[in-house]
């Protein structure tokens, strides 16, 4: 496990978000946010997040205003500098990341390549 504290920021309206859905999990006592990089995606990679309370041994951990961001080393590579941000607005609402690694996306906007 490695703590890192540039690897990946989050946004205040980000970590807003993650607290709530953590709140909102009654049997699971979770304290933080998975975020990986898989591949599949139309460009060739996909983000994934999910709630989580436990690390792997690969792990780097980044601890922001009371949550914990999990981050595996193989995803870290491909994360590096990336902004994770909670977007609202008439059409939808989610998480975005903002990955200034990525060379091209898709209409999807959750699958990027390289």
């Amino acid at each position: 496990m490695t703590t890192q504290s540039k690897l990946v920021t989050i946004t205040p309206k980000a970590i807003e978000k993650v607290k709530e859905f953590i709140d909102s999990e009654e049997e699971k006592k979770q304290d933080g946010l998975r975020v990986y990089v898989a591949g599949g995606g139309c460009s060739g990679f996909s983000y994934g997040l999910s709630l989580e309370n436990e690390q792997a041994d690969d792990d780097n951990i980044i601890n922001t205003d009371g949550i914990k961001l999990y981050i595996d080393s193989a995803s870290a590579q491909y994360l590096k500098g990336s902004e994770i941000d909670y977007i609202e607005d008439v059409m939808s609402a989610g998480f975005k990341i903002n990955n200034p690694n990525t060379s091209s996306s898709c209409a999807c906007g959750s699958s990027h390549a390289f």
